[in-house]
């Protein structure tokens, strides 16, 4: 008992030919793999000024620490330590110096990755740090902070 098909038959009808064909997987999938990785493109940019906003941000607030510790001392720590703190005469004004976020970004290299203080004087200091790219109008590269402001 063969069955003839025909061109109207049962067989040729869509009820029949459930599913998808090659190409239509391979374009779907091209798609997904080209929207990924445009996805994974945009997250690493968005890490990169997140981890250029947070030493600016450190910045600052060692700044603000060292000011507080001058208007008490009057005058700046000879040196301070990352992982250390900022006091003076058992009033702490910050308790742990942050360190720089990794990875290095941009055209930093890994020594200055780093926050690097040096008191010039007992009134003045350097604040050293780097920059990934552009943050808060802070052009890119190696930067320094002073009791004057960050450059």
């Amino acid at each position: 008992m063969t069955k003839i098909l025909k061109k109207g038959s049962d067989f040729m009808n869509k009820k029949y030919n459930k599913g998808f064909t090659l190409i239509e997987l391979l374009v779907v999938i091209a798609i997904i793999g080209l929207l990924s990785t445009l996805a994974i493109v945009a997250l690493n940019n968005a890490r990169q000024k997140s981890r250029d906003a947070r030493r600016v941000s450190d910045i600052k607030q060692i700044q603000t620490a060292l000011e507080l510790y001058y208007n008490d001392a009057n005058g700046y720590p000879s040196s301070i330590a990352s992982g250390g703190a900022i006091s003076y005469s058992g009033t702490t004004y910050m308790s742990v110096v942050p360190t720089a976020p990794l990875p290095i970004d941009g055209d930093c290299i890994s020594t200055e990755n780093t926050y690097t203080y040096i008191s010039t004087a007992s009134s003045t200091y350097t604040l050293s740090y780097c920059l990934g790219g552009t943050t808060g109008g802070i052009e890119a590269g190696p930067k320094i902070a002073s009791p004057a402001g960050m450059q």
